[in-house]
């Protein structure tokens, strides 16, 4: 007869070969020159003494409360994530492209307006979209698309896909986003037809963008728009950009300057859309996207999981 002492030595025992070394219960049966069901119940008992806990860690029900923390946070109407472990900004994009395209599938309905940004993120998302059979639904972009240099923003890309998702063509804002002089900017502003492109950006129910950084590397500073003393002067009062308006770490506009000459809808704009998604996520991203929520410049937000629980901590 085995005591009880040892039976439950032998039990843990048997939970280190097969929780840790991963060993089958027959291999452990012919170590210990046992029986398969006397592992199995070996097993049962080191459960039932508490001798060992089965964790089960599910990513989908953690993801789920982080989504909710953050719309108590934010006061959003919607949060969806997309899990990471990588911090890996190129595959981040891509997750939040799949998530936010399968979001824009659950809401786009008939005749719904839709406005548009450009960049890498929007990329991402215009390469996961599907065609869809929802009638009379416009695309608009909802700032200025043309370059100021052989960097590409994909906006001409982005258009082209989201007009063949939706069944429609997209209606660009043929200018520069940022301009030279507000004087310009605003002459330019008062074409008719530019004014009515506009004006659709402005009646758009639903609004899809993305926010920048401020960082060397940001996709406005390599566009060819601002002078190095500007760029210099922005990553001194700026975190990054919602609809290449600057920002800073409140939400606030950083520079009425730069604002003045930026052509697309005022971000006040975007706090009285029935649907303003902010698609944002990786590491480079979290000070822009913590003051675009601050700012109330998205209701919905779409992020991955670890740029979530930074901004729950911060």
């Amino acid at each position: 007869m085995i005591d009880d002492e040892q039976h439950r030595n032998q039990a843990v025992t048997v939970c280190h070969w097969y929780y840790e070394e991963g060993l089958g219960q027959s291999a452990i049966a012919r170590r210990l020159n046992v029986s398969r069901p006397t592992v199995s119940r070996l097993l049962a008992f080191a459960r039932q003494e508490g001798l060992v806990r089965v964790l089960i860690t599910d990513p989908q029900a953690d993801l789920q409360s982080l989504a909710r923390k953050l719309k108590v946070a934010f006061g959003l109407r919607e949060v969806r994530l997309a899990y990471d472990s990588t911090g890996d900004e190129d595959a981040i994009r891509d997750k939040l492209g799949a998530v936010t395209a399968d979001y824009l599938a659950e809401i786009v309905g008939d005749h719904d307006r839709l406005g548009i940004s450009w960049g890498r993120t929007l990329k991402a998302v215009a390469d996961h979209l599907r065609p869809n059979e929802h009638k009379d639904v416009s695309v608009v972009q909802l700032k200025g698309s043309v370059s100021a240099s052989d960097f590409n923003n994909y906006a001409a890309d982005i258009a082209l896909k989201f007009g063949m998702a939706f069944g429609t063509t997209t209606t660009v804002l043929p200018l520069p986003v940022i301009f030279d002089n507000a004087l310009t900017r605003d002459i330019v502003l008062k074409d008719r037809f530019i004014d009515e492109i506009v004006r659709q950006g402005e009646r758009t129910d639903i609004a899809v963008f993305t926010c920048g950084t401020v960082r060397d590397d940001a996709m406005l500073f390599k566009l060819g728009y601002l002078s190095r003393r500007e760029i210099t002067m922005l990553q001194h009062k700026a975190v990054g950009d919602v609809l290449s308006r600057f920002i800073a770490a409140d939400g606030s506009i950083a520079d009425d300057g730069i604002d003045a000459r930026t052509v697309g809808i005022q971000l006040d704009r975007l706090r009285k859309k029935p649907c303003s998604i902010l698609v944002a996520g990786g590491p480079s991203k979290i000070a822009s996207m913590r003051a675009a929520l601050l700012g109330g410049y998205a209701n919905v937000l779409i992020t991955d999981s670890q740029a979530a629980m930074r901004l729950l901590e911060e």
